[in-house]
């Protein structure tokens, strides 16, 4: 089934989320920043307990300040982005636990798709709601209209809900899920409720980890997050045209949906679960600056045992690179024999790898084996020396991963950094993919948003799939919001005419 377009919701929260990472303002700011940063969204289930934590830290302020208005505080710009940026956020956890990307539809979305629903356009909480199981949407779909009262079924979760009785709940002011129930009493709650469960309708019973990253983000790239991310002016939008948000693809008329698209950000997700302690400390950027790893344990749902997430061993993104390193052919002029010599050793190592469910740094190997495994690497250096690209980026990431042939860690690192930028240099576009996640994540480099928009560019030119695609997302929205900025100095400029007009009545009143 070919993925639904994106909205102009997913270029919002792919900005907003973008933005936070970059420690770049939200247009309009975001209450309780600061605090929002101390939770550490390293989009683990476990970070949605934090946050629920600040949101009743938050209605304890808001009441003691006597600023507890429910009302009031809908209508102020800094609190209605904390509240959509925290439901885009558990939105992406809840999608990605799903092994999907999140889509976002607004009330013009829902209405269509979803008739069984009475939604009130006066209800802020019922504005926006996430597709977090877009591949298995048609089943669920089937589900639903074989029961049309079972809407629970539905992939479909109105993240704004819980965030709002959270808040705002008490006796007098109940909250009614959209779908039907209790509003659950937090978000962490809530995504632990639609997690996936063994025997689910339309979910598979086995979820795998080494699914290739989705992209638009993949907000991708991650749109990225999965999932790069490309710079961005977050704008949201004002309360006449209803508020909105950001991500990645192509986009419907924002006209039709009543709602107008801001900056296209992705961003590339880096698991790091397979590193010791001290390897994550070289390859992670601080958990404010860069994704930091998924949690891999589901918890059961109600009583029905839940699938278990097999965790991958490899970081994401040398994970991808492995097989784009199979899938994406580029000839190289010297140093092949060498390199399929010591490519066949190294996948047999992989395999193994790919079979544990512990860090790499714990799986042991014999020393016939380890000392099998150093020839290899020996071999892929001399290929790497002569030229081969493909060689650099395998002894790259050995290298990154502290398992090369550099004995000190810090050595290791910047020699891995140094093939990867070698291998860039020769246009070969899956070293430039992989040198611009390394630049958005601060994997081995220190963090760098406009480098990595530039080899994310240099890879699309040389033909690399993914990242051809994202440069063109990322254009399309730079189109919309460029749009956008337009019509807002428009609707100024005529603002201030009106002003001037007024002014001028007045005075001719004041006269007469």
């Amino acid at each position: 089934m070919s993925a639904s377009p994106l909205t102009p919701l997913d270029y919002i929260a792919a900005g907003y989320w973008q933005d936070f990472l970059a420690n770049r303002p939200i247009a309009g700011g975001i209450a309780y920043e600061t605090e929002l940063r101390d939770c550490v969204l390293d989009e683990s289930l476990s970070s949605l307990q934090r946050v629920d934590t600040l949101l009743s830290q938050i209605r304890r302020d808001l009441i003691k300040t006597g600023n507890w208005d429910e009302d009031a505080l809908l209508t102020d710009e800094r609190y209605r982005n904390l509240m959509m940026f925290l439901a885009f956020y558990a939105g992406q956890v809840l999608a990605q636990q799903w092994q999907n990307m999140p889509h976002w539809y607004g009330q013009f979305e829902l209405r269509k798709r979803y008739p069984i629903w009475s939604l009130s356009t006066d209800d802020f909480y019922q504005h926006m709601a996430v597709l977090y199981s877009e591949n298995n949407s048609a089943s669920a779909n089937a589900n639903a209209n074989a029961n049309i009262n079972d809407s629970t079924s539905l992939p479909i979760f109105f993240a704004l809900e819980p965030i709002g009785l959270r808040l705002f709940g008490h006796v007098d002011r109940p909250f009614v899920a959209v779908q039907g129930g209790q509003v659950a009493s937090g978000l962490y709650q809530a995504v632990s409720a639609r997690l996936p469960v063994a025997g689910n309708d339309y979910v598979s019973t086995i979820i795998t980890q080494d699914n290739k990253s989705n992209v638009a983000a993949r907000m991708a790239p991650q749109v990225d997050l999965g999932s790069s991310s490309i710079e961005s002016n977050s704008q949201t939008v004002g309360t006449s045209a209803a508020f909105l948000v950001k991500q990645n693809i192509t986009v419907t008329q924002a006209d039709d949906l009543n709602e107008e698209a801001s900056t296209y950000i992705v961003s590339d997700r880096l698991t790091n679960e397979s590193l010791s302690n001290e390897q994550e400390n070289q390859l992670k950027p601080e958990p404010s600056k860069a994704e930091l790893p998924v949690a891999q344990t589901i918890p059961l749902v109600e009583t029905k045992p839940a699938a278990a997430v097999k965790p991958s061993s490899t970081p994401e993104i040398f994970s991808q690179l492995l097989i784009e390193l199979d899938e994406i052919e580029r000839p190289q002029t010297a140093g092949n024999a060498e390199y399929q010599q010591a490519r066949k050793v190294l996948d047999q190592f992989e395999q193994h790898v790919a079979k544990q469910s512990k860090p790499r740094a714990q799986i042991n190997f014999s020393e016939n084996h380890l000392a099998a495994k150093k020839q290899a690497l020996l071999k892929l250096q001399e290929a790497a020396h002569v030229g081969n690209t493909a060689a650099m980026l395998r002894l790259a990431m050995y290298e990154l991963l502290g398992e090369g042939l550099v004995i000190d860690k810090n050595a290791g690192i910047e020699a891995g950094v140094e093939w990867v930028k070698q291998a860039a240099s020769k246009d070969d576009s899956r070293a430039q993919r992989l040198l611009s996640k390394m630049y958005y994540q601060g994997v081995g480099v220190v963090q760098d948003i406009n480098n990595g928009k530039y080899w994310l560019e240099q890879a699309a030119q040389n033909g690399h799939v993914e990242a051809a695609s994202l440069v063109a997302q990322w254009q399309q929205a730079q189109a919309l919001i460029t749009t956008q900025k337009q019509e807002q100095h428009s609707i100024k400029r005529y603002q201030l005419l009106l002003a001037v007009v007024l002014v001028v009545a007045v005075l001719i009143l004041i006269i007469v």
